[in-house]
């Protein structure tokens, strides 16, 4: 006998009242629980974006490159020349791998790569961005290395180089970590497979994986606040299997190059349902499911268990009537599910079937953004903090005495030490295609073979900055990831984004995503980089003092660029005696700096200087100065300022460095200060007259610094030690904190 279904079910599946009544008012009748089970995870808003969806269509969404408009496929696609078109994503899994860090970051992978090689494009780059706790914790560490082992031992199975990302530890981030993952892969112009479904009668295949009962309701557990009892409430998360997926992308780009496919989606968030739905919407039609066909891995699943389950490696492919043989000779071949449990209608109506008999019927159009599912627009107030951090004033802040022993604090602090334990987990030279690994640069380059170009790539964003003011620090995120492209000597193209925030109901923590929102877009059409997609994550919160916080708000950017091969430029010093200069403006500014919160303890201050149109100048000045051959190094100026930009560039080939400070701005913020729009370059001496000519030409401030020297660092005549020191601190203080 079935279940009766209220109210009171819904809202356990995370429905509200109104959603419950537009259910029934859309059905003409109450659901079953199989139907209602599938309207909360596409409403959810991890499916949905309900309460973001207004604001991210405010977001620049055109361009030149761009093949496919924002949100329109699996992932952005962006003309890259030569006849071919490379596809990039990013996406969170930070829910999931707040509770089961290894499996949850592991299938994060899984996922993102799959969102590139259903388009028929192989992934060629990895990137990731991660938040971690206070790194003294004991939890802190445990998920800290569940995340990174789930990361390497997927990644490099499944063959793909990790090659740039970014770690930050902030105590906001103790009980919510964020895992978000790139991916990037590259095909043949006109070659892309779309994510549609059309053509009455034609079969639809699942391929991949069997399903079992993974990660069911974890689009809704997504769209929930995560509390200490968050790992009793998720259904066991997804198990990746990376030589599965392995399988899978080489079964898929074979049948890409057939002509056997109509469309094809791969199965993340919200599984069969999800596919299903999508695709039968963007192409006009419907589908007949009978999920007694689907091969599962455990026995007497429901319905909507079936519908619903987040199993890993699966995808679905609506194929041309009478090319059943092509397909499922291929799959055959590298010994993968491969079975029809349906075939396309021609009407807006999803059927599901089991046993013969109808279990659910739905409208596609109903359960997708930009169909049915529910729009919100959710309240937002300036919080009272914003104000409080204006009030900020350097010169309530004492020069320290010692500021080498700062500097020594610095290195060994977790934010700015070289993540060297991580970064040695992955594979970064799989596949012979990242031309990173011994040439250091701010992005990381990946080749593309048989051309003379190279991609350029990062993921950026100073989420302190966002939260002392998120549209301020938004467009730094922006321009930063712009800056490290250009400091490679890239141009930049487009981004991805992933927007990890707080509760969207709460509407302090929705002012922080409006305000990056808006930042986000004016940068975006300052750099001519137009958003190809991406990611919503909200309810990311942590307990602290027990209050529940808001994580640091952290709009990640995912950026493109294209490099000229004979443009790569290294971020590393190569000669002693190069002169050493500062492209931009030193600043008396040490506002929200690494430096201000970890010297001083100061959390409370605005965004760093930040001018966009000189950063634009600054930008564009070192592209031509790449192009001219004028300057044999460059490196942005981020986080820990000045003295760790030096340290970063001299490190690398052991050589020393001997500069002036500028005596119109304090020493702690020209050594230490983060204000925006500075990169420092290397010339040789040879090239130092074109070099300053061509600044003042260029009409683009700029200073000498000093000049490369053989392995000392001194600042004002003052030595502060040798770098063979300095460099063992910085190598080796993030292992030790991890095993401390």
């Amino acid at each position: 006998m079935s279940k009766e279904i209220t109210y009171k079910t819904a809202e356990q599946l995370g429905l509200n009242q109104e959603e419950f009544n537009q259910i029934i008012k859309i059905l003409g009748r109450t659901p079953n629980f199989t139907e209602l089970s599938i309207f909360s995870v596409m409403w959810s808003e991890h499916a949905s974006y309900k309460n973001s969806i207004k604001w991210l269509k405010t977001l620049p969404r055109e361009g030149e490159q761009l093949l496919v408009e924002a949100g329109e496929e699996n992932a952005g696609l962006v003309d890259i020349g030569n006849n071919m078109a490379c596809a990039f994503k990013i996406e969170s899994h930070n829910h999931p791998s707040a509770v089961e860090p290894y499996q949850g970051a592991a299938t994060g992978v899984g996922g993102i790569n799959r969102d590139i090689f259903t388009m028929g494009a192989r992934p060629i780059a990895q990137l990731n961005s991660l938040r971690f706790g206070n790194i003294k914790l004991d939890k802190t560490k445990w998920l800290l290395k569940g995340v990174v082992k789930g990361i390497a031992d997927y990644g490099n199975a499944f063959g793909v180089p990790v090659v740039a990302g970014e770690t930050f530890f902030d105590e906001s981030y103790n009980t919510n970590p964020l895992v978000n993952a790139m991916s990037v892969g590259v095909l043949e112009k006109g070659k892309m497979i779309s994510a549609i479904s059309k053509g009455e009668g034609n079969p639809v295949y699942i391929v991949g994986s069997s399903t079992g009962k993974d990660g069911i309701h974890g689009a809704t557990f997504a769209s929930a606040d995560l509390n200490e009892n968050s790992a009793d409430d998720l259904p066991s998360v997804q198990v990746g299997d990376p030589f599965q997926e392995k399988l899978l992308l080489e079964a898929t780009l074979e049948l890409a190059k057939t002509d056997a496919i109509v469309g094809m989606q791969d199965m993340g968030a919200a599984g069969i349902i999800c596919s299903t739905s999508e695709m039968s919407e963007k192409g006009k039609s419907g589908m007949k499911i009978y999920l007694d066909k689907v091969p599962l891995r455990q026995k007497n699943m429901e319905p909507f268990e079936i519908l619903l389950s987040e199993s890993q490696e699966r995808m679905l492919v609506v194929v041309k009537k009478g090319k059943e043989k092509i397909v499922e000779d291929i799959f055959d071949k590298w010994d993968l599910n491969c079975k029809i449990i349906g075939e396309v209608t021609n009407q807006d109506k999803l059927e599901f079937y089991m046993n013969n008999k109808l279990v659910a019927e739905v409208p596609a159009s109903v359960l997708v953004l930009g169909g049915g599912a529910p729009v919100y627009e959710r309240e937002y107030k300036e919080p009272a903090y914003y104000k409080e951090y204006k009030k900020f004033n350097i010169n309530d802040v004492p020069v320290p005495d010692d500021l080498k022993q700062v500097a020594i604090d610095l290195i060994r602090n977790p934010n700015i030490a070289s993540k060297k334990w991580i970064v040695e987990q992955y594979d970064t030279m799989v596949g012979t295609r990242n031309m990173e690994t011994n040439f250091p640069s701010d992005a990381g380059i990946v080749n593309i073979k048989d051309t003379d170009k190279a991609l350029s790539l990062t993921v950026d964003c100073n989420a302190r900055y966002v939260k002392a003011d998120p549209e301020k620090g938004t467009s730094i995120a922006v321009a930063e990831a712009a800056r490290n492209i250009v400091c490679s000597g890239g141009k930049p193209l487009a981004i991805t984004n992933c927007l990890n925030f707080g509760n969207p109901y709460n509407p302090e923590a929705f002012w922080q995503f409006v305000g990056a929102i808006k930042g986000m877009g004016a940068a975006c059409k300052k750099f001519n980089t137009p958003v190809t997609g991406g990611n919503v994550s909200f309810y990311n919160q942590t307990q602290i003092k027990g209050k529940i916080e808001p994580v640091l708000p952290t709009p990640t950017i995912g950026m493109l660029g294209l490099t000229e091969k004979q443009n790569k430029m290294s971020m590393a010093f190569q000669h002693k005696g190069s002169m050493i200069f500062l492209i931009g403006e030193s600043k008396n500014d040490i506002s929200s700096s690494e430096y201000l919160v970890s010297i001083h303890k100061i959390k409370e201050s605005p965004a760093p200087y930040f001018n966009i149109d000189e950063e634009y100048k600054v930008q564009d000045v070192t592209q031509k100065l790449i192009q001219n051959k004028l300057i044999c190094s460059a490196h942005d100026v981020s986080d820990g300022g000045l003295f760790i930009t030096l340290l970063e560039s001299a490190i690398i080939n052991d050589l020393g460095f001997d500069i002036t400070s500028d005596a119109e701005v304090r020493l702690d913020a020209f050594l230490f200060g983060e204000a925006q729009g500075r990169i420092v370059v290397s010339v040789l001496p040879k090239n130092e007259d074109k070099f300053i000519d061509f600044m003042i030409k260029e009409n683009v401030p700029f200073s000498t610094l000093g000049h490369v020297t053989k392995d000392q660092i001194r600042i004002d005549d003052e030595s502060f030690g040798f770098i063979k020191d300095l460099k063992k601190e910085y190598f080796t203080t993030l292992e030790k904190l991890i095993n401390k």
